[in-house]
């Protein structure tokens, strides 16, 4: 009698066949501030990062090597640290001849698309469509949350809407035509939403979703002279500034309104 069978192991045709990767970045979205992580807001709700944190991985330690937005965007890019591929603050323009990744992914057969955020230089043509994309949805610079106006393709088009839902739906619709198209190409897609990145503005439908949350303020933010005791001045200064708890966007927002804006 035969025993039981070893599982089946793929060829090296099925291990060699390539994958289809969908590559979604959040902007300036904290660490914890996803439902499934023990450090969340308890009230906090993420029900599709809970999933692919359950049903995929999570990397609990896993860093960027310039904390700053234009730097990191060209990293994830081009593989390189900022003193090398020199975009080394928020409004450097990546230099000429730059290589990005998703350009090998075109020669290996791969069709490739952009869609959202680039925000690497400020000038007018910021926007412009770049090497290794077959497709293309940008805008220029850090863009707007509503009525975005959108460079596809090499046209600019004035769109109307929250530019987070847009911004998926030009995605999904590539990959209907990806699909359509009766082809079995594998696809590399790049979705870079401007959300959550300040001034925080939620879509309608989630506008006032956590409105009487309560925030688990730490001890440490308190205005007191024993959280500033061996600390440089800088620290109490900063709490006055564009970014400080208490003088937040030269005073468009207090933090309960920060804290809860964004996490909606």
């Amino acid at each position: 009698s035969s025993g039981p069978r070893e599982p089946r192991r793929p060829g090296r045709e099925q291990e060699a066949a390539p994958r289809n990767v969908i590559f979604i970045l959040s902007d300036d979205h904290r660490y914890e501030f996803m439902g499934f992580h023990p450090n969340a807001p308890e009230w906090l709700e993420t029900p599709n990062l809970d999933r692919m944190a359950r049903e995929g991985v999570h990397l609990v330690n896993a860093f960027v090597t310039t904390a700053l937005c234009s730097p990191s965007r060209a990293s994830i890019l081009t593989g390189r640290y900022a003193h090398n591929h020199r975009v080394v603050d928020n409004s450097s323009p990546i230099p000429p001849g730059t290589t990005f990744f998703p350009e090998h992914l075109q020669r290996a057969g791969y069709a490739t698309g952009y869609f959202g955020k680039w925000h690497m230089g400020e000038d007018a043509q910021s926007d412009q469509p770049r090497p290794g994309f077959d497709r293309w949805v940008s805008f220029r610079g850090q863009g707007t949350y509503f009525d975005p106006l959108l460079n596809i393709d090499g046209e600019r088009r004035q769109m109307e809407g929250y530019t987070s839902d847009i911004l998926t739906d030009f995605a999904l619709e590539w990959l209907d035509e990806l699909r359509g198209g009766g082809g079995d190409r594998p696809f590399f897609l790049y979705l870079a939403h401007k959300a959550v990145h300040a001034e925080f503005e939620p879509a309608p439908r989630h506008a006032g979703r956590y409105a009487d949350a309560a925030i688990p303020y730490p001890a440490s933010m308190a205005n007191v002279e024993s959280n500033y005791r061996g600390k440089p001045a800088w620290v109490r200064e900063q709490r006055n500034s564009w970014h400080g708890v208490d003088y937040m966007y030269h005073g468009r927002f207090d933090f309960d309104t920060f804290y809860r804006q964004y996490a909606e």
